[in-house]
C-alpha cells in the first residue's frame, strides 16, 4: 500500500501520501542500480479485520500514536504477524489514496512494450499485460511490425493507446547536423503514420539533449524540426506528446527541488498546436520540483502521463509505490486541471507476476480501485 515513512523521517501520517537509465542519453533506471526492496502493504492492510481496515483506508488523518495503537491491536488479533516488522523498515510513498480523492474513472493504466518480459508471441505479451490489469500498451515506432501488432490487438482485446518514438535519443531534433535533424523528422513522421495504422493516438517524443549546444541553439533547432511534423500529426489525428526527461533541457540538471515547469510551458506554447502537448512523467522530475505544481502549471498541455518512483530524500529511483513522491498532491492537481487520460508505467517490468504487482501499485497511488 503506502508509506509509513519517507526519506529520512520516521513514521509519517498516511493521509498526505528508467528502464535502463543511460544518464547521458536515456532516461531509465541505471544499469547498475540495485533492485528496489520488495514492496509490501501497510501492515498487510488487506489482512486486517474489516473494521480496522475500513478505519485505516478512510481516515483523513492517521497519527503516529493511532497507527501504533491500531498496529498493536492488529498484532494481538493475529492478523499482521507476517510483514509488520518489514513494513516499518522500508520507505513507502507517503500519499495513500482513499476513495474520495482517487482517480477511478479518470485515469487508465498502460505500459511500455519493453516491460513485458514473458515468453511467446506478441499476442502472448499483450494477453499477459491485459491479465495483469493494464488497459492498453505502448509500442515503439517506427520499427514495430504493424500487421503483427494489429493481430495482437485483435486476439488479445488490448488496444495500443500510443507509441514511443524509437530513435529520439540517438537521432535528435537538437543535433547540430541538419542531416541528422532531417532523419529525426522523418522518424517522427513515420511513427505518426504507424501509430495511426494500429489505432493509437499519440507518439511520445524526447525533443533532444542539452549537450547538442546552447539552450538558445537547441531550442531553435528542435522547434523548427518538430513544427514540420505537426501537419502530419493533424492529418492522421495523432498527438505529439513531449516527455520531460533527464536530458539537460528545459530545467537545470544540477539544480535543486524548487524548479518549475515554465520552460516546458513556453516550449509547448511556441509550437502552438492542439496536436502537441506533454506526456508528463511524474517520477522523472520529482527531484527538481513539486509535481503537483508542475501539473497545475502545464494544465491542459498535459495529454498523457508516465509514472515511475523516486526518492528525493535519498536521491535514487524507487518502486512506483515507494519513495517520497507526494501522490496526494498529484491526484489533487490532476483533478484541478480536469485530467482524463492514460498513464503509462515506465519501470523495469518483468514476468506476469511483476506486471500484476506494478499495475497494483498504480491502483494504490492513484486510487483506481
Amino acid at each position: 500500500m503506502d508509506s509509513l515513512r519517507g526519506g529520512n523521517s520516521q513514521i509519517r501520517t498516511v493521509s498526505s501520501l528508467e528502464i535502463d537509465v543511460r544518464f547521458e542519453r536515456v532516461n531509465r533506471f541505471p544499469r547498475k542500480h540495485q533492485e528496489p526492496p520488495t514492496n509490501f502493504s501497510m501492515i498487510s492492510l488487506l489482512n486486517l479485520p474489516s473494521s480496522l481496515k475500513d478505519f485505516a483506508m478512510n481516515a483523513d488523518l492517521f497519527s503516529r500514536r493511532n497507527f501504533l495503537q491500531c498496529s498493536a491491536v492488529a498484532v494481538a488479533a493475529g492478523s499482521v504477524v507476517n510483514g509488520a516488522a518489514s513494513a516499518l523498515a522500508h520507505p513507502i510513498s507517503t500519499s495513500l489514496a482513499v476513495a474520495e480523492d482517487g482517480l477511478k474513472g479518470r485515469l487508465w493504466k498502460t505500459l511500455k512494450i519493453g516491460m513485458v518480459n514473458v515468453p511467446g508471441s506478441l499476442t502472448d505479451k499483450f494477453k499477459a499485460a491485459k491479465a495483469a490489469g493494464f488497459e492498453g500498451i505502448e509500442m515503439n515506432a517506427p520499427g514495430m511490425d504493424v500487421e503483427e501488432t494489429k493481430k495482437a490487438i485483435a486476439e488479445s482485446g488490448l488496444p495500443v493507446d500510443g507509441t514511443v518514438n524509437s530513435t529520439h535519443w540517438d537521432v535528435r531534433h537538437t543535433d547540430p547536423n541538419p542531416e541528422v535533424r532531417a532523419k529525426a523528422l522523418e522518424s517522427l513522421k513515420n511513427a505518426i503514420v504507424d501509430t495511426h495504422a494500429v489505432g493509437g493516438h499519440s507518439v511520445l517524443l524526447v525533443v533532444g539533449h542539452g549537450k547538442d549546444g546552447s539552450e538558445e541553439e537547441i531550442w531553435k533547432r528542435s522547434i523548427e524540426s518538430i513544427a514540420q511534423a505537426v501537419p502530419v500529426a493533424a492529418q492522421w489525428g495523432i498527438q505529439i506528446v513531449i516527455e520531460n526527461v533527464w536530458n539537460h533541457f528545459h530545467y537545470n540538471h544540477e539544480g535543486d527541488h524548487t524548479q518549475n515547469a515554465d520552460k516546458y510551458v513556453k516550449f509547448v506554447d511556441e509550437l502552438n498546436s492542439p496536436w502537441v502537448g506533454m506526456q508528463f512523467d511524474i517520477g522523472n522530475h520529482w527531484k527538481y520540483g513539486s509535481m503537483g505544481d508542475w501539473i497545475r502549471q502545464l494544465g491542459k498541455r498535459v495529454f498523457k502521463l508516465d509514472i515511475k518512483g523516486y526518492n528525493r530524500a535519498e536521491d535514487k529511483w524507487a518502486r512506483i509505490s515507494e519513495g517520497d513522491i507526494d501522490y496526494a498532491d498529484v491526484r489533487k492537481a490532476l483533478k484541478e486541471i480536469n485530467f482524463y487520460g492514460w498513464c503509462a508505467a515506465e519501470v523495469g517490468g518483468g514476468d506476469a507476476a511483476e506486471l500484476k504487482r506494478i499495475a497494483g501499485e498504480m491502483d494504490q497511488v492513484f486510487g483506481l480501485v
